[in-house]
């Protein structure tokens, strides 16, 4: 089980930073959006480039900061990216209260937390990678992932429920609060970390940006991987938009039962989670990849069929159910596999490829469900991201890959 396995005191501080930062941001979701409709009064083409523009900015930014990351010490790296994620996020309340919030502030705090969000998470890899034995990392990687989705579980009723108490910045301030005590989780890990020390000498070569580019097209099963995770997460979240004009506009459905729609089912994401160190003993990683990657996108082209009232609500919560509980059984397997084939002067880069690479990949799915939805109808376009996901399969890996041996191993002092 993933409870049953102690990984230490570092690692305790450790997640416990990545739980008040997921926290914060399950109180904060679609924050932003809420003030530009709420105090902007912007319109729904506003409101859309905040969405997509503004996460597709940071992914850009994020090109330049993987080789910036991977060749400096990950703890303070970390902390620097906790901090400016929650002076980016502080400015909102100031402007809000001084009058001066404009729709480009939002574009660019947009922008900023999803660059940080990227660096962060590719040090935090590259220091989980460097802070445990790889035997355990799959259970590391389970703890993340039922916080996860945990967080998305309660974070946005919360959210909801503290906005109408205190006014339309209230999680805002809360998940700028909630960086600040990350950091100091963060700084609590202690220890003494080795400088990062490249596979080369020299300084790193004007061409490290796209090393960790190099890496995953090199390893064929990375590579499958990679590919399979740009298509399926971009599918998945471009749905998100168009079932919310279905259920809101088209079905009659209540708020209240739109959120608990998304907000029920994530309650599967701890069963699954907690299946996956059992799953991978007894059938091993491969097995993973081909069956669980092909039962999380199965579901998806359910939501085209909906219908109203209490049996659409139930259907809804179903399909979320049956795709969470694989997905959240599939992604600690994959994060673990993709620590376990990357050398630990390249984890940085590699992490930073694939999260910048999924990113541009929602992005682009999204508006190109919202284009063909606008042309079509909601539930078109539905069904086409729904039977794109039954092809996703023949992405994955066909055959396990043994490890790669580290030529130059990047260890945190115990």
């Amino acid at each position: 089980m993933v409870g049953a396995r102690r990984l230490g005191r570092r690692f305790g501080w450790l997640w416990a930073a990545y739980a008040m930062s997921a926290y914060g941001s399950g109180l904060g979701f679609g924050a932003l959006s809420l003030i530009a409709v709420l105090v902007l009064e912007a319109s729904p083409a506003e409101v859309s480039a905040l969405s997509a523009v503004g996460p597709a900015v940071g992914a850009l930014l994020a090109v330049p900061l993987a080789p910036w990351v991977e060749f400096r010490r990950k703890r303070p790296v970390m902390i620097a990216m906790d901090l400016v994620r929650c002076a980016a996020l502080a400015t909102i309340p100031v402007g809000y209260a001084f009058g001066w919030l404009s729709l480009a502030q939002l574009l660019v705090v947009s922008a900023v937390v999803a660059a940080t969000r990227i660096a962060f998470n590719a040090a935090s890899g590259a220091y989980l990678k460097a802070l445990l034995q790889p035997a355990d990392l799959l259970v590391a990687n389970a703890r993340f992932e039922s916080t996860h989705w945990s967080s998305i579980a309660v974070g946005p009723p919360l959210g909801g429920a503290a906005i109408g108490l205190f006014g339309p910045v209230a999680t805002v301030v809360a998940d700028a609060a909630s960086y600040l005590l990350s950091a100091l989780c963060v700084t609590a890990t202690g220890g003494r970390e080795q400088p990062p020390r490249p596979a080369t000498p020299g300084p790193p070569r004007a061409g490290t940006v796209l090393d960790g580019w190099r890496h995953i097209a090199a390893d064929p099963v990375l590579r499958a991987l990679y590919l399979n995770n740009l298509l399926v997460a971009g599918l998945i979240m471009a749905t998100e938009p168009l079932l919310a004009v279905l259920l809101l506009r088209d079905l009659g459905f209540a708020p209240w039962q739109y959120a608990l729609a998304f907000a029920a089912p994530c309650l599967g994401g701890l069963v699954g989670s907690r299946l996956a160190h059992r799953v991978v003993a007894r059938h091993g990683q491969h097995a993973v990849f081909r069956t669980v990657g092909t039962l999380r996108v199965l579901w998806l082209i359910g939501l085209a069929f909906v219908g109203p009232g209490v049996v659409g609500l139930v259907t809804v919560i179903a399909i979320e159910l049956a795709i969470i509980v694989n997905m959240s059984l599939y992604t600690p397997v994959l994060a673990t596999y993709r620590l376990a084939h990357t050398p630990g002067h390249l984890v940085a880069r590699t992490l930073s490829a694939w999260s910048i690479g999924q990113q541009a990949a929602i992005a682009l799915c999204t508006a190109i469900g919202g284009l063909l939805a606008s042309h079509t109808d909601p539930r078109t376009a539905l069904t086409v991201a729904g039977l794109l996901a039954l092809a996703t399969p023949l992405l994955l890996p066909r055959a396990p890959h043994p490890p790669r041996p580290e030529p130059t191993p990047a260890r945190t002092d115990a």
